[in-house]
């Protein structure tokens, strides 16, 4: 017959658990209902400067010079001692006279044992101070890097202005329409990435809000090539999205194709029409889209002619896994450019499928 287990006295159990808490590599502390020390492991006493012998049975929040009288912990263990709440992880600012300020994290749980007449609490404490001060300073450098980038792209954006201007002044002197229609295309797509880098001096995310960007862009465009005229109208819909810097370069300069190739060709002999550009986003499927109301393709295969404009567009879309698609916009002309990455399958009317109206300046 086997021997019934033996049986411990509360003494004996308190003694066990006094000898783990010393032992603890970690601060730790173990607390009555009062918040008396009832032991003390050896590196709390180490690292917070206290005599473990004279420090059990005295309150925590009279240890040292008062330190730990601190009312948001004192408010936390009372909670937890009451079954309220368990400090997980709480971090505090531990200052201590003449030392310097600490960050500690504290984790407190009420002991649920056998023995419901003594209540106990067992407190960690964790030292994270030079944790958050390396964080801090990773955090400091990165804000200056963000700055210093946002400074720089700021100068080249008036760098690129300065630039596009003498393009355009060279333009207007020049006796050669040719030499002229060149430098001005220049000047637009010299512009569409100034206008980029303003757009990205003012992103710490490096991203670029893409109807913002687009509107400024069409605004440059509209000042160079259609100046004081009220016949024609460039305007930017849809609610955009946000884009990594990069693809909006892309993105940018195909928008600057698009337009100039409408207003050169759409619009002949005065005629009076409207230009919009659209973006919209559904996930990570997007469409940008270019119309006019303008005369349309010609109808002769043999009269299309396919330019630089149409190359860089063509390889633009190529880089960024998209299709260009070139219809009638009726009246007008229509470009897509669509990238789908996920075929969403959803009842109604799917909003990237959606044509912008083309609306006519008023007369």
């Amino acid at each position: 017959m086997a021997a019934p287990p033996p049986s411990y006295s509360e003494e004996a159990a308190l003694s066990l658990t006094m000898a783990v808490v010393a032992s603890s590599p970690g601060p730790l502390l173990l607390l009555d209902g009062a918040f008396n020390i009832v032991a003390a492991s050896a590196s709390f006493s180490e690292v917070f400067e206290i005599d473990p012998a004279t420090a059990v049975g005295v309150s925590l929040f009279s240890l040292g010079a008062g330190e730990w009288n601190i009312p948001q912990l004192r408010s936390l263990l009372k909670a937890t001692a009451s079954g309220a709440a368990t400090i997980e992880a709480y971090e505090l600012d531990f200052k201590r006279p003449g030392r310097s300020t600490l960050c500690l994290v504290i984790h407190a749980q009420r002991l649920v044992y056998l023995d419901l007449a003594n209540q106990r609490l067992l407190m960690a404490v964790s030292d994270v101070t030079a944790a958050r001060a390396d964080a801090k300073l990773k955090d400091e450098a990165l804000r200056q890097n963000i700055v210093l980038l946002q400074e720089v792209r700021h100068r080249v954006a008036n760098s690129l202005q300065i630039i596009a201007s003498v393009l355009l002044q060279n333009a207007k002197k020049t006796e050669s329409e040719e030499t002229r229609g060149h430098l001005r295309d220049a000047h637009n797509r010299v512009m569409s990435v100034a206008a980029l880098e303003r757009q990205l001096s003012t992103s710490g995310a490096g991203e670029v809000e893409l109807h913002a960007y687009f509107t400024e862009l069409c605004d440059s465009i509209a000042a160079s090539m259609i100046g004081q005229s009220d016949r024609l109208s460039l305007v930017v819909t849809g609610a955009g999205g946000v884009v990594d810097g990069r693809v909006s370069v892309s993105l940018g300069l195909i928008v600057t194709e698009l337009v100039i190739n409408a207003l050169k060709h759409a619009f002949p002999n005065g005629r009076p029409g409207a230009i919009v550009v659209d973006c919209a986003f559904r996930g990570p499927n997007w469409v940008l889209s270019v119309s006019d109301d303008g005369v349309g393709m010609p109808t002769d295969p043999g009269e299309v002619r396919t330019g630089l404009g149409t190359s860089i567009v063509q390889a633009l879309a190529k880089q960024l896994q998209a299709v260009v698609i070139v219809g009638p916009g009726n009246p007008g002309t229509h470009v897509a450019i669509t990238r789908t990455q996920i075929t969403l399958v959803d009842e109604g009317e799917d909003p990237l499928s959606h044509t912008p109206a083309v609306k006519r300046p008023a007369a």
